[in-house]
């Protein structure tokens, strides 16, 4: 029985490029930005967790929630908050590229711009934040 489509061993052999060897992806923006996305999604949530836990301290004991609270008006606290703003900003503005990116039709061909907006936008708004923090927070530790 003849076949008109050729086998396998009949078939030209494919020129496949060598792998590289060590990583297999070699870390552009677009993976840094990724990455960024889920570890802020995840200190995001665990703030929120926290948050909740904390919050429902004040109906099991209030006296205990008092003294939760008293620990969050320490100095220190104050670079957990510029944190949590980091996190939240990047994340807000990053998942609002995430999603050009998948529902407009030209999301990818500006993917890249997109991502630098986003960085250009996230530091416009977290330095000087960042400066009111931080100075609220030396004026704690040292007075002033």
């Amino acid at each position: 029985m003849a076949s008109t489509t050729a086998s396998a061993a009949d078939a030209p052999e494919r020129a496949t490029a060598p792998r590289a060897k060590g990583r297999l992806y070699r870390g552009d923006l677009g993976m840094w930005s990724w990455v960024a996305h889920r570890i802020t999604g995840v200190l995001t949530f665990f703030f929120l967790f926290v948050h909740v836990l904390d919050t429902a301290l004040v109906r099991v004991s209030p006296n205990a929630y008092d003294t939760v609270i008293e620990t969050y008006k320490h100095p220190v606290m104050i670079l957990f908050e510029l944190g949590l703003l980091a996190a939240v900003l990047f994340h807000a503005f990053n998942g609002v590229r995430v999603m050009l990116v998948d529902f407009w039709s030209k999301g990818t061909q500006y993917q890249k711009p997109m991502l630098w907006t986003v960085v250009v936008l996230w530091l416009v708004l977290i330095i000087p934040a960042a400066i009111s923090l931080l100075s609220r927070a030396v004026n704690e530790f040292f007075g002033g």
